[in-house]
């Protein structure tokens, strides 16, 4: 195997590491020619002194930066998640097999890219990632807060409004309700809620500006109920949105799955194809709608509990409907209890 990188590399696929990069080349039909270890500081002049190629990454921390220091030297450097990689990964799992994989991926015509973001959008995530960060701590200050009182006796209406409201008040209380300890735990948890107040405040008006400021965030705040934080979040994440080629792709990304994802209900497909038999869900019996007595007789009842249409239906159909009832007689309930499960 060539260690040369200057030989035949037409594909590259990089394992990013924190100080150590695993460097895995192909040449064009596909053998591996280049199998080395870089330190960071030997990626970027080990690729200005090579012709321009397809480099392949998993997109994750610093994988941004160095797909753009690599297409600024003429690469054509493309990012991937790492769950469609791992597919192409083979034998055990180390550093170079995992450059390999990347190289294997890079190539599909089918996969999934992840568009490189700018400077400005890390900066505007990162300032996003800090407002989280700050809204959690501060959603916890509250909550202990609630639990102290709690453990008092004393109960507050749900909502940090209502709390901060009550605060002054409860605080106020006589020293047989909250002792003076707890009185000066909960005003020094105050004053951190009102700091973590502050730090909020001022990112959130700080993203503002940015998404005043922003063509991208002023189309998004153009539909209705979307604001500031939502539409620069997007804007950071997406950018223009020039990586998704259809709607559906930008849907998977938010975490919207599909019909059958959002149905919690635990059923086997064989009960549900059960379910969706030509005997009819709900029969008509003496005794009402899905009468459970006359669940088993499937005979004349069954016959006057179908509805017009089928009554209306060809004599073979009827007939091979009355053939299988009968030598599955259980279908019918199994149907119907099924049915009522699922409503």
């Amino acid at each position: 195997m060539s260690q040369n990188p200057n030989i035949a590399v037409a594909v590259v696929g990089i394992d990013i590491g924190k100080n150590s990069f695993h460097v895995v080349g192909l040449d064009q039909r596909g053998a591996i020619v280049l199998r080395q270890k870089w330190s960071r500081g030997q990626v970027e002049a080990r690729f200005a002194n090579m012709p321009p190629c397809l480099i392949g990454m998993e997109a994750c921390v610093g994988a941004h930066h160095l797909s753009r220091r690599l297409k600024a030297l003429g690469h054509d450097a493309r990012l991937m998640p790492a769950k469609y990689v791992r597919p192409y990964s083979k034998g055990q799992k180390n550093d170079f097999r995992d450059a390999e994989a990347i190289a294997e991926a890079v190539q599909r015509p089918t996969m999934k890219f992840v568009a490189t973001k700018t400077t400005d959008q890390l900066d505007l995530q990162a300032l996003h990632r800090v407002r989280e960060r700050l809204v959690s701590q501060r959603t916890g200050i509250i909550n202990q807060i609630r639990a102290f009182l709690l453990e008092r006796g004393v109960a507050v209406r749900q909502g940090l409004r209502f709390l901060r409201a009550e605060l002054p008040r409860i605080l106020a209380t006589p020293p047989d309700v909250l002792s003076p300890r707890m009185v000066r735990v909960i005003e020094g948890l105050a004053g951190d809620w009102r700091r973590l107040d502050e730090r909020i405040e001022s990112l959130s008006g700080e993203i503002e500006a940015i998404a005043r400021q922003d063509a991208g965030c002023e189309r998004l705040m153009s539909v209705p109920g979307i604001g500031p934080i939502i539409s620069s979040a997007m804007v950071a994440a997406i950018g223009t949105g020039d990586g998704f080629s259809k709607g559906r792709d930008f849907a998977g990304l938010v975490g919207v799955g599909s019909k059958a994802d959002l149905d919690w209900r635990p059923h086997h497909p064989r009960q549900d194809i059960e379910a969706r038999q030509s005997l009819p869900a709900r029969p008509v019996c003496a005794g009402g709608m899905g009468c459970a007595d006359q669940a088993q007789d499937v005979g004349a009842p069954r016959a006057q509990a179908l509805d017009r249409g089928r009554q209306e239906a060809t004599a073979p159909q009827r007939a091979g409907d009355c053939a299988r009832q009968q030598a599955r007689p259980h279908r019918l309930e199994r149907s119907r209890s099924w049915s009522s499960f699922r409503g």
